[in-house]
């Protein structure tokens, strides 16, 4: 994807260097939840986060917590985000410039699609991270991989992924990694239209496996909004960067996540959607370039 000559964005704060390793300083058991997530599925895949989910119900925890959809997480302290900080914290390396040059285009993109109906785009922040960090929805881990908190609006990435997409998900090329920043951007959409506020109230008077199967439309209508972007900035591609972008989103299909950590398939846990659901709406927002064809909450919607 051709972003070189692109601007970065100022919406950008670095937490890389600091020390939030230790669980120590979140304030209660709450603002671990998310940190606690990302170790189980690191070590034992979608069936270990089910098993946490079934212990958080019956002793007393809060499993919309694990999936995003509880917006009243213990709030860490997210570094202040100046131009001259994010001025730095672009240019540590190449992903961290790449990272701000897609995030600048999504700013500039959504800006244009929310104008042509009569509304005002406000960007989400991008906050960088190394191993461990603190977010508005309490604490951040690599092994989550990347994450939108709408408690802050802010997207929060390890750069370290784009390197397991390639060796873990063999999903390498520089779309594949712009795909992430646009499927979180992605959330952010829905946060401003109001879809996450209400699928959260949703999911609170829900069972596990239904408020699950909530989330899948809301990952896929994430999915579907990065195509949008990514259409609407067609000029840019590569060839082969649209192949890149589906082999990521099978790579990271639950089905294909589950069948590679246990061996097989638990439906009713899936949070993301199917390998098959994921490169399809995705290819739906390619396809089309306009959001209104997101809608994954429709009764028809493959999800």
């Amino acid at each position: 994807m051709r972003l070189d000559d692109y601007r970065t964005s100022d919406n950008v704060g670095d937490e890389r260097g600091q020390n939030y390793g230790g669980g120590g300083g979140f304030g209660g058991g709450g603002g671990m939840f998310p940190l606690l997530l990302g170790f189980v599925f690191n070590r034992f895949g979608i069936g270990g986060i089910v098993v946490l989910i079934i212990g958080a119900l019956i002793f007393g925890g809060n499993p919309l917590a694990l999936m995003g959809g509880d917006h009243a997480l213990p709030q860490g302290n997210a570094p202040a985000i100046t131009r001259e900080g994010a001025a730095h914290a672009c240019a540590v390396d190449a992903a961290s410039k790449f990272s701000c040059q897609v995030l600048a285009s999504t700013e500039d993109t959504w800006a244009k699609l929310f104008a042509a109906q009569g509304k005002q785009y406000t960007p989400a922040g991008l906050i960088f991270y190394s191993r461990s960090g603190l977010s508005g929805c309490g604490a951040a881990q690599s092994a989550m991989g990347p994450f939108y908190c709408p408690n802050d609006q802010k997207v929060y990435l390890d750069t370290s992924f784009y390197d397991e997409l390639k060796s873990r998900f063999g999903a390498p090329g520089d779309f594949a990694q712009a795909y992430v920043v646009a499927h979180e951007v992605g959330h952010h959409v829905q946060d401003l239209l109001g879809i996450l506020p209400k699928v959260s109230a949703q999911q609170r008077s829900l069972s596990a496996k239904q408020a699950n199967a909530l989330q899948v439309r809301v990952e896929l209508q994430a999915d579907c909004f990065a195509g949008v972007w990514a259409a609407n900035n067609r000029d840019r591609l590569d060839p082969g960067d649209v192949e890149e972008g589906m082999k990521a989103a099978h790579s990271i299909g639950d089905d294909t996540l589950q069948q590679e950590a246990q061996g097989r398939v638990m439906p009713d846990s899936f949070t993301h959607g199917t390998s098959a659901q994921r490169m399809e709406w995705l290819k739906k927002g390619l396809d089309s370039g306009d959001p209104a064809q997101c809608d994954t909450f429709a009764a028809d919607a493959d999800a």
